[in-house]
């Protein structure tokens, strides 16, 4: 059997399925349990959105409450999960010649933490966090991917953390599970049909992928963290989906796993 570590996306979607019982809670405890442990976790998030490559650095990231509006009990919220310097030095290796920032500040927002906390909640597996650098374009975040890749063979689980159909314009705000739009499931479908046939290269050049391409990705931010998992998938690898499904029938919920 490989010891190479499989790699993974995840829809995170709502900050509160971190603290309340929902289905994709459920999903993400069981992936847990059926991955194998990892040494330490590189998690690539929607929500550090900036204009640089950066990975944190720090031996105790803190946890950050990256948004407004909710209750108390989420802000409570401590995933006190170690850093691992080591690890952000080999990111920064890998990635040569591109420069990446050894972050001392950011710490861990809630597109790593909400997930995490039901896939490892002892919060005993160190985790780091790389940025995404918003002034590149989605070639460059897939490069990154593969240059990451050898991660896998070293005990690291490769998390990506954003939805691979995020439109908050279209979102059922009263009736979180309003039925999707057509051209989301359009979208996931033909997404989905391009991983299971190996085409997952076509997903870098989503602009070119017509008008439901746009209403499922109308910025990049939750979309980009996708594309460093299939980066790092290795040709002709397994690729499944353990969790599935709509939220507010524009935010897709689906999983990826590779290998």
């Amino acid at each position: 059997m490989s010891s190479r570590m499989p790699a993974l996306f995840v829809g995170h979607g709502n900050p509160m399925y971190a603290i309340t019982a929902n289905p994709y809670a459920e999903r993400w405890r069981k992936i847990g349990l059926d991955l194998p442990r990892p040494k330490a976790i590189l998690c690539v998030s929607a929500h550090w959105f900036v204009r640089s490559t950066a990975v944190t650095a720090m031996e105790a990231p803190r946890t950050i409450h990256d948004f407004g509006g909710f209750p108390a009990e989420l802000f409570a919220v401590q995933y006190e999960a170690p850093g691992s310097p080591e690890l952000a030095r080999r990111v920064q290796q890998l990635l040569q010649p591109v420069p990446v920032e050894l972050d001392e500040h950011w710490g861990l927002d809630h597109g790593t933490w909400a997930p995490l906390r039901h896939v490892y909640p002892k919060a005993d597996v160190p985790v780091v966090q790389l940025s995404l650098d918003a002034t590149q374009p989605a070639a460059f975040h897939y490069e990154l991917g593969q240059r990451l890749a050898p991660l896998r063979d070293e005990g690291v689980l490769i998390v990506g953390s954003g939805n691979l159909v995020h439109n908050l314009r279209e979102y059922s705000w009263n009736d979180e599970h309003a039925a999707p739009a057509d051209w989301a499931l359009h979208f996931e479908h033909e997404a989905r049909a391009l991983m299971d046939t190996d085409k997952e290269h076509l997903l870098v050049h989503y602009q070119q992928m017509g008008r439901n391409a746009m209403l499922a990705i109308p910025t990049p931010d939750h979309y980009l963290p996708l594309l460093y998992v299939l980066g790092a998938r290795q040709t002709g690898e397994a690729i499944s989906y353990p969790v599935e499904g709509f939220d507010g029938g524009s935010m897709s919920m689906l999983a990826v796993r590779v290998g």
